[in-house]
């Protein structure tokens, strides 16, 4: 009987996804053309779905591949590759390390350091683990950074609601820290190579993390009391041995882990300074993946790999094949063209609309993609109106990187979904109020700061 009662449940959360598509449909008829308004109600049902998980997140994750051709909004030759992007390969080798960090309980000695220089409060860990996050993907990937972190903090406590707000300051921290530096996410890399395409005075690397920082400090700490907001703050931490000596095998793992963190900092181009090593971060992660299966090296087995969450990889395809989509169908060129209908306006509602429009499109599309199709856009904006052009691109840059709502918006979101504990309702409510506080912020530092020094 109570399976009977989960199928009647799961076959309603079906029906509103697809009446939620449906009104999606309706409403893109209003605007764009019929193809579009496809492709948008899709998306409707697909966000309902991921949300609402009437079917298993996996699942959903697929359904492009059958969807998108079916409806003829692109060709299966057009979706299908993007399930084998490069990036879902940083994912298979980062979650293989995790397991293998997993399997010799590394973290456990890693949390016992912690806990040995922050507070062992649950808002003491969380700003530890959302700062340390934050100066990592400064230099290193996010994705990198959710990977090596979140097995910690899924062990740092046995509390359900306390783990949830551990990972997430981890995730929000990765994406948060992204921003400060030119190499910190790819975003900030196109916006230098727009510039010095349109030939424009390039931001050099000191001056762009003196220009993030007084912004990134605001939002890690407004991240941090938004993750703590409700906490009863009585003492769930896990009790660990903080006098914990490192094994052979856990010293063995950290000192590849330190090889890793080594390389990918020696790979990081500092542009125009420093071309980096020139490999492919995914090749990397790949690489340190399966050498834990090499024998007298690694610690794994086949058998193993049934622990890596393979559905996020396929919610990462399905990300890239709506970036795809969005290209594809004249979506993104459609959407520029009434963007242009703005420019008279002042410059405060221009960059809060700006900030608006991307911080809550990132939520359902690669950022890379988006700030690739938004640059031209908004720079073609910029000249029309009565702003700092520089000033607006830097606003849509940075934006692209707040994706706090949905596990498809960014890699280290995708990341803490992996773990099971955290849910897609759950992080649309942080991140909902997240958002908004992000939007607020730039609009301040841009009007208050950047637009004096850019």
């Amino acid at each position: 009987m109570p399976q009977e009662k989960t199928q009647e449940m799961q076959l309603k959360l079906i029906a509103m996804g697809l009446v939620i598509g449906l009104i999606g449909y309706g409403i893109g008829l209003l605007v764009f053309n019929d193809i579009q308004a496809r492709l948008i109600g899709l998306i409707a049902f697909l966000v309902t779905m991921w949300t609402n998980e009437g079917l298993p997140i996996g699942v959903v994750s697929l359904l492009p591949i059958i969807l998108f051709p079916s409806l003829d909004i692109i060709s299966i030759n057009a979706t299908a590759p993007n399930y084998s992007n490069p990036i879902i390969y940083l994912f298979l080798g980062g979650f293989i390390l995790a397991v293998a960090t997993e399997k010799i309980h590394l973290h456990e000695f890693i949390s016992s350091k912690i806990l040995n220089v922050f507070p062992s409060t649950p808002r003491g860990i969380i700003f530890s683990l959302a700062t340390t996050a934050a100066v990592l993907s400064s230099f290193l990937s996010n994705t990198t950074t959710a990977l090596l972190l979140i097995p910690i903090a899924s062990f740092l406590t046995s509390d359900t609601q306390l783990k949830i707000r551990f990972i997430l300051a981890i995730a929000y921290g990765a994406s948060i820290g992204g921003i400060v530096t030119p190499i910190g996410t790819p975003p900030n890399m196109i916006l230098l190579g727009f510039m010095q395409k349109e030939a424009m005075e390039l931001i050099p690397f000191v001056k762009w993390i003196m220009l993030t920082i007084p912004l990134a400090s605001m939002m890690l700490v407004v991240s941090c009391f938004v993750l703590t907001f409700g906490l009863k703050f009585s003492q769930n931490i896990r009790e660990i041995d903080t006098t914990k000596v490192i094994s052979s095998d856990q010293k063995r793992l950290l000192w590849i882990l330190g090889g890793l963190v080594l390389l990918l900092l020696v790979n990081s181009p500092i542009k125009p300074y420093y071309n980096g090593l020139g490999i492919h971060e995914s090749v990397i992660l790949l690489g340190f993946g399966l050498v834990m299966f090499f024998p007298k090296i690694g610690f794994l087995k086949w058998e193993d790999t049934k622990k890596v969450p393979y559905e996020i990889m396929f919610l990462f395809g399905a990300g890239f094949s709506i970036a795809r989509a969005f290209s594809d169908t004249g979506l993104a060129s459609s959407i520029a063209s009434y963007l242009m209908a703005i420019s008279d306006f002042s410059p405060l509602l221009l960059i809060l609309c700006v900030a608006a429009l991307i911080t809550f499109t990132t939520e359902i599309t690669s950022n890379t993609a988006l700030i690739s199709i938004a640059l031209p856009i908004i720079f073609a904006l910029g000249k029309m109106a009565d702003i700092q052009i520089e000033l607006l691109m830097m606003v849509a840059t940075i934006c692209a990187s707040y994706a706090f709502m949905l596990p498809i918006a960014t890699p280290p979101n995708a990341v803490a979904m992996s773990t099971g504990v955290v849910n897609t309702f759950t992080m649309m409510r942080f991140g909902l109020v997240l958002n908004l506080l992000a939007i607020g912020l730039t609009t301040f530092i841009a009007l208050s700061y950047w637009q004096y020094f850019l």
